[in-house]
């Protein structure tokens, strides 16, 4: 029977074959790489609620694909006696790789594409792994993808209807894990006390991807609890009971600012990392300066601020008075002793000069 089989597969012709066939097909699938990972980074881009650190491709060595055939698959099909073709065994000729932040957005990736795109198969590396003591690491989520019917009617997409392609989607934390993974040597039979340092090291990242996750939802549930500061503070001392009167006395931080500056800014976007220096600022100037005081100081001076910054943007067009500027010049205003840091030397004394040729006295 093995001599029979010899005379059926002859695995140096079949590389043989499938290294002329490579050679001729190596222009169309670098053409339909490049064209699946536009169309990927288009229909996630539209996508609200998913962030996407990196969509990457690339065609796969032509070596490499002999070597995963000869690993995965030769021995079972000579065993059985089966004829083959390398090339229909290689379904990741194709590789894309979509990376996002967090663990629950993987599914989510998964769900979008397939509005687009025939699955032809599925593996869940992470469940793979977490099921089982025996395996180091995890890799993500893997998809085997085709256009579907109706992204294949579409003119521009129909040169590519026919070429499937894999699809890995990891985390951030996912995709290090699996870089560093295979620098790691000899992880199967290894002595014991290496193998579990290497054990140690695959939780840590896991235990990392999943305080990631959950530091982002304790975070917008912080934004959802802030007391909203723009009501009036005063009602504190009309009888409210003393729980909200002890929230309305405590320290600013970045959520309550944003609940505050959004209310005076409603169409400016502020982002986060802006927001955390600008509110580390603000907490040296005047350390321990209440959510409450913040409040009042931009409720009280915004009106004459923005006076002013519409004398500022008469004689400077083009410069910038942003919402952060208006916020320092009302805090400057509200206590030029503790917040004279907040506006450079330049800046408060072209204010200075404007305050005393237009607000009088009494109002300062």
């Amino acid at each position: 029977m093995a001599s029979n089989l010899a005379h059926k597969n002859d695995l140096p012709a079949e590389e043989h074959a499938f290294r002329q066939y490579y050679v001729q097909e190596l222009p169309v699938l670098e053409h339909a790489c490049a064209f699946y990972m536009a169309l990927l980074q288009s229909v996630l881009s539209k996508v609200e609620g998913i962030e996407i650190s990196k969509v990457e491709g690339r065609v796969k060595d032509r070596e490499e694909c002999l070597r995963k055939f000869s690993r995965k698959y030769r021995a079972t099909l000579e065993e059985s006696g089966i004829d083959y073709e390398i090339q229909d065994y290689i379904t990741d000729l194709i590789g894309l790789r979509v990376v996002c932040l967090y663990e629950d957005e993987l599914e989510k990736v998964a769900q979008i594409v397939s509005h687009y795109f025939d699955v032809i198969d599925v593996t869940d590396k992470v469940s793979a792994v977490e099921s089982t003591e025996a395996s180091f690491g995890y890799k993500g989520l893997h998809l085997d993808l085709r256009l579907n019917a109706e992204q294949a009617a579409l003119p521009e997409n129909a040169g590519y209807a026919h070429i499937p392609f894999e699809l890995q989607v990891r985390t951030i934390i996912q995709d290090s894990w699996s870089v560093l993974d295979h620098k790691i040597k000899y992880k199967k039979s290894i002595p014991a006390e290496l193998k579990r340092r290497i054990n140690v090291l695959s939780a840590l990242f896991e235990l990392a991807d999943r305080e990631f996750r959950q530091i982002r939802d304790a975070t917008d549930a912080e934004l959802l609890r802030a007391v909203d500061e723009t009501a009036n503070l005063n009602d504190a001392d009309a009888g409210d009971e003393p729980q909200q009167a002890v929230a309305m006395g405590s320290e600013l931080n970045a959520f309550t600012f944003l609940k505050i500056a959004q209310h005076f800014f409603k169409d400016f976007d502020f982002d986060a990392h802006k927001v955390d220096m600008f509110v580390d600022d603000v907490r040296a100037w005047a350390p321990g300066v209440t959510r409450a005081r913040f409040n009042a100081l931009l409720r009280e001076n915004i009106a004459v601020v923005k006076r002013y910054k519409q004398f500022f943007d008469e004689q400077n067009p083009g410069s910038s008075f942003n919402p952060y500027t208006v916020i320092r010049h009302c805090l400057y205003l509200g206590d030029k002793t503790v917040f004279r840091r907040a506006l450079r030397n330049s800046s408060r004394e072209a204010f200075e000069a404007w305050l005393l040729m237009n607000v009088p006295v009494q109002n300062l």
